[in-house]
């Protein structure tokens, strides 16, 4: 800003960008842009190209990944199977409440009821148990200089997130999952 001009003369620029940003963050009411979604408005994807995809097939997949990469958007195949991880508080589901089921959304396997899901202030989706036992695999991951437990769908073995053990009870658990690997399904 040149010496010569204030603050004030400022404030319409300042006054409009903060706007455009509100705008463009979600409502103003402080509640998330999500919260008064319907549930058929939370899909994330198009799976009418994808022949894996179902919610009552619990059968384990072998499909390589050059297949995925074709069916599946970028962002979700990075996630899915580099392991990638999306920004805290950027998902779609972090502060989303709905009734339903969240399933695997490389392959439909339901992983997670919505009543297992609890705000955790850390960002992303958490639950505290899962929807059946084999809904999920567990695995031991030293990335990053830490020792935490990875959880992959138990059809597809894509990534999903981690597992912690500072959740509430009854199970103690705190299920960290990315959005991105998630898809709402609401009740009907």
């Amino acid at each position: 800003m040149p010496p010569s001009q204030t603050i004030m003369d400022q404030f319409p620029f300042l006054l409009t960008t903060m706007l455009v940003l509100l705008a463009a963050c979600g409502s103003s009411n402080g509640q998330s842009p999500h919260t008064n979604m319907r549930p058929n408005e939370m899909s994330q994807y198009d799976h009418s190209g994808n022949p894996h995809y179902s919610h009552t097939d619990t059968a384990k997949l072998s499909v390589p990944l050059s297949e995925w990469r074709k069916l599946l958007p970028q962002e979700l195949y990075h996630i899915a199977f580099e392991k990638g991880t999306e920004r805290a508080f950027t998902g779609k589901y972090w502060d989303f409440e709905g009734i339903g089921t969240y399933a695997c959304a490389v392959c439909g396997n339901v992983l997670f009821q919505a009543d297992s899901k609890f705000s955790s202030s850390c960002g992303w989706p958490s639950f505290f148990q899962t929807a059946r036992k084999d809904a999920i695999l567990y695995h031991e991951d030293r990335s990053f200089g830490m020792v935490r437990t990875e959880t992959t769908c138990g059809r597809c073995g894509a990534h999903l997130g981690h597992v912690f053990d500072d959740g509430p009870k009854p199970t103690g658990l705190r299920y960290c999952i990315n959005s991105v690997s998630l898809e709402f399904i609401g009740k009907r």
